[in-house]
């Protein structure tokens, strides 16, 4: 061994402090406790005697002794738009970036490189965007979320960028149709449901409204899970879609944070709020940066993803010991922390997991955030003025501790201080009613994890209760119910509640679901802290994703009927569909455009499950994260009476039926079972229904398999009739009804989430309601629990079927009819069975009828103009986050 001695050679000792022993067996005394930090190569002399004589170095990379004109430019000037330039631009990737010739590209390479081609132009406007933004110190929105459903980027980059003709003609001239290519790519696996669709949307639409704004989340490895199907049953396997490299992402090294956990706490004597947190368990969490391209502006949003780096981790000296497994333990460790989404949760081990996911994802993001705004020079206080961070349900609200952390131990402020930077910066939406979905973390655990934000966490709850009481005195109980501490055994901190005390404003995400948080859920916090901070912002979608890219073809009359493309970024414009209602021609067409759709999910359908389904068939669709409170039980157990009805009628009645294929798909969680066993029943009635010859196509049943962006995009747009028919008061908003209605599909669905403002906007004859109402839901709920009516005779008779082994063993399928039956059907879908199934008849005997069936798909979309993410955005802009649009100035692009 050696060490640099100062004349440009080396010696060959070694100091004790900087190794240790790698002999198998030596004693632990011998061994130094430090492990050696590992050194950064580098050229310079001087720089490796400075790494090599103190382990670290304060150094940073050079920077330019002057600014070169052309780099400036290109910077600054957008890369040029013609068939040459782009041509050059993705040839030279096939042949430098990934090593292709003309005899050996294939399709996946051709995509790689017309990626990375786009990819150079996002990154040019990213970098202009944010050098203006904060050459002009413009207030940023920091969305914190724990996924982004962004689905695949390339057509979407390619529609925003306008270069999607040019980029066609490129690739066929190298011998490749632009579908094929886009086919190419894989979904990214940063998100599950309506949570993170929302969140990708926002971003979306935050970017192309112009306002200054990044999303925050976690880089998974693996996904949520891939969904496959075997046996009917779901099975979860590893979604590997980084097997592949990702243009879409940009790895920065030269942004890391440390994160801690556990260790013990050294009190400052100088400030009984000021710790200091020694733990020997460190991890640098590493930015990937995501662009989003803004359509119609030069804006590039962001979104920001962490992920662990390991490689300081490996423990060279245990692996010399051959101890391989210890040697690479530290590195493990790390790496779960962002592998999957949404860990299974039924251990305890799974539960902690979590716990330090949500903390890497929160303290990497409020470092980050902390960083950048003190490279403005402005003093903390001002942190409100140029940041507003927004708490996309309770994920992200160790947000709030960690920011109390920093300002408090790092910034050396005093508590009030950091109390008001913190609540004057935080907002929080919350996204359910149901109590089981309210985030709480065990005390012991959040303790043992997190010790200084334990102990901030109580301190907040103190401050918080103590002026609670100052105000109600005589109302002890009132300190029990709105405590952030739930007084269970053990002790459970309510993240919904210190995301409430944390924050500066609260909303709902449906005009009915705020309602309830206010008069129920909230209740006691907004008698205490008033009720102008609890408000509702209804949710929205891009009509960028959710109709100018998943379905051109109804896109384009869209198109001809405002006379421009102005309407996709003001959805306001699409109300001019109105005047075409009466237009023969233009009915056709938009009928014709549906069954496009139709035939394109078709072949979609028999390429991914085999099945073959009738184009002409009405499509009756309920695709969503598998829940019991969504209700695909009630569907699939309707679905059982169509087909116990149908059997018994004579051929000839049966084939004056309307023909009906019913598709489902989504993902169960890893470990509800419940919800598992309920897609297992789907695929067994799928199997009996669709293999009996004597139905044939006046009945078929579909589930398909692994729900994502690009399914969504093939299902939503050739949907008839969707199926949104949680029981009421349970589902907060949905967004998932707002694609469909805006694609033209009709709605049958309850009087819950935003079914009911879509209902109010597009006219109630536009959409068929069913079920009991959300004040009435608690009555039947006590009177299903202490009478247990029998069912009516159409559920008996499904329940019937199903016990009679008719689609397989029925006794797997016996603890779903005793949820029903003996669990006292707390979703309620015997009370509403009867309704439902005269709803049904109900859009049977409209579709019937084509011309009012094309009237109502032409009027719901014509008056979806609120439901657009972009109205979303500006509400949250105006009356919540205090920003204005902010576009980029002084460039060419």
């Amino acid at each position: 061994m050696s060490q640099y001695n100062g004349s440009g050679y080396f010696s060959s000792t070694i100091p004790l402090s900087t190794a240790k022993a790698t002999t198998p067996g030596a004693p632990e005394a011998d061994v130094p406790v430090a492990q050696p930090t590992p050194l950064k190569r580098v050229v310079s002399g001087a720089a490796l005697k400075e790494l090599l004589a103190g382990g670290h170095t304060s150094s940073q990379p050079k920077t330019p002794s002057k600014e070169d004109g052309e780099f400036r430019d290109y910077s600054h000037y957008e890369i040029a738009r013609d068939a040459a330039t782009i041509k050059n631009s993705v040839v030279m990737h096939l042949a430098a970036t990934f090593l292709r010739t003309p005899f050996n590209i294939d399709s996946a390479h051709a995509y790689l490189a017309s990626a990375f081609s786009v990819r150079d132009r996002l990154l040019q406007r990213w970098n202009l965007t944010n050098e203006y933004h904060d050459k002009i110190s413009a207030k940023r929105v920091y969305y914190m979320s724990l996924e982004f459903l962004i689905g695949r980027t390339f057509d979407n980059a390619l529609l925003a960028l306008q270069l999607r003709d040019e980029y066609a003609g490129v690739l066929g001239d190298v011998g490749f149709r632009l579908e094929d290519i886009i086919d190419e790519e894989r979904d990214a696996a940063l998100g599950n449901g309506g949570l993170g669709r929302l969140a990708a949307c926002y971003v979306d639409s935050m970017a192309c409204s112009n306002y200054p704004g990044w999303g925050y989340g976690l880089r998974y490895k693996y996904g949520m899970f891939q969904q496959q199907i075997i046996n009917g049953y779901q099975v979860e396997a590893p979604d590997c879609w980084l097997d592949s490299p990702n243009p879409w992402e940009f790895p920065r090294p030269d942004v890391t944070y440390p994160v801690k956990f556990y260790g013990r706490l050294v009190r400052d004597p100088a400030s009984s709020h000021r710790f200091a947190w020694e733990s020997d368990v460190v991890y640098d969490a590493m930015a990937f940066d995501v662009p989003v391209p803004g359509y119609g502006t030069a804006n590039v949003g962001n979104i920001r993803l962490w992920s662990c780096k390991t490689n300081s981790l490996f423990d060279l000296n245990k692996f010399n010991a051959g101890d391989y497994s210890g040697a690479t333990g530290g590195q493990v460790a790390a790496q779960i922390l962002t592998d999957v989404l949404y860990p299974n949760d039924n251990t305890n081990e799974g539960k902690e997991l979590r716990l330090r996911q949500e903390y890497l994802f929160c303290s990497a993001t409020l470092q980050d955030i902390l960083a950048r705004f003190k490279r403005s020079g402005r003093p903390l206080c001002e942190l409100p003025s140029l940041a507003a961070i927004q708490l996309n349900d309770t994920h992200p609200t160790l947000g709030i501790p960690e920011l109390m952390r920093l300002l408090l131990d790092d910034e050396g402020l005093a508590w009030d201080e950091a109390w008001d930077i913190t609540t004057r910066t935080f907002a929080f939406t919350n996204h359910t009613v149901l109590p089981e979905a309210m985030e709480k973390w065990p005390v012991p655990m959040l303790d043992k994890i997190l010790p200084r934000h334990m102990g901030i966490i109580y301190d907040i709850n103190l401050y918080f209760l103590q002026g609670v009481e100052t105000r109600f005195p005589d109302d002890r109980d009132l300190l029990r119910r709105i405590s952030i501490i739930e007084e269970s055994n053990p002790q459970q901190v309510r993240m919904a509640y210190l995301a409430c005390v944390g924050s500066h404003k609260v909303n709902g995400v449906a005009a009915i679901h705020s309602d309830i948080i206010k008069h129920s859920t909230f209740k006691d916090f907004v008698s205490v802290q008033g009720a102008d901070k609890f408000i509702n912002k209804t949710n929205g979608v891009s009509p960028r994703r959710w109709i100018n890219e998943c379905n051109p073809d109804m896109s384009g009359l869209i198109t001809e009927a405002v006379g421009d493309r102005s309407w996709i970024n003001d959805l306001t414009k699409i109300k001019v569909l109105e005047a075409k209602v009466d237009d023969k021609d233009f009915r056709r067409r938009w009928w014709d455009a549906k069954q496009a759709n139709k035939r394109r999910l078709a072949a979609y359908i028999l390429s991914t499950t085999g099945i073959e389904v009738n184009p002409d068939a009405m499509f009756d669709v309920q695709v969503k994260r598998i829940h019991e409170y969504k209700r695909q039980l009630i569907n699939i157990l309707s679905v059982i009476h169509r087909y116990h009805r149908l059997k018994q009628m004579a051929p000839e009645a049966r084939a004056q039926e309307l023909h009906r294929v019913v598709i489902f798909a989504g993902k169960a969680a890893a470990g509800y079972w419940v919800a598992k066993q309920v897609i297992k029943l789907i695929n067994a009635v799928a199997d009996t229904v669709n293999n009996d010859d004597e139905i044939g196509d006046v009945l078929k049943v579909v589930f398909i398999p692994d729900y994502s962006v690009t399914a969504a995009e093939y299902i939503i747009p050739a949907s008839d009739i969707s199926q949104h028919i949680s029981t009421a008061g349970t589902e907060a908003s949905g967004t998932s009804n707002m694609k469909f209605v805006l694609n033209g599909g009709i709605i049958l669905g309850t009087v819950d989430g935003a079914n009911i403002e879509i209902g109010e906007e597009i006219g109630e004859e536009q959409i068929f309601f069913f079920g009991c109402l959300a004040h009435e839901v608690e009555d039947f709920r006590h009177y299903l629990r202490f009478h247990q009516p029998k069912p009516d005779d159409a559920l008996q008779a499904a329940f019937d079927m199903i016990q009679r082994n008719t689609f397989g063993d029925g006794h797997i399928f016996q603890p779903l009819i005793d949820s029903i039956m003996r669990g006292g059907d707390v979703y309620l879908l015997s009370v509403d069975f009867p309704s439902y199934l005269e709803a049904h008849k109900a859009v049977e005997a409209a579709y019937r009828s084509r011309d009012d069936w094309v009237t109502k798909s032409i009027l719901s979309v014509a008056r979806m103009s609120k439901f657009s993410s972009d109205r979303s955005i500006q509400e949250y802009a105006e009356e919540v986050w205090n920003i204005e649009p902010v576009p980029v100035l002084g460039c060419s692009v």
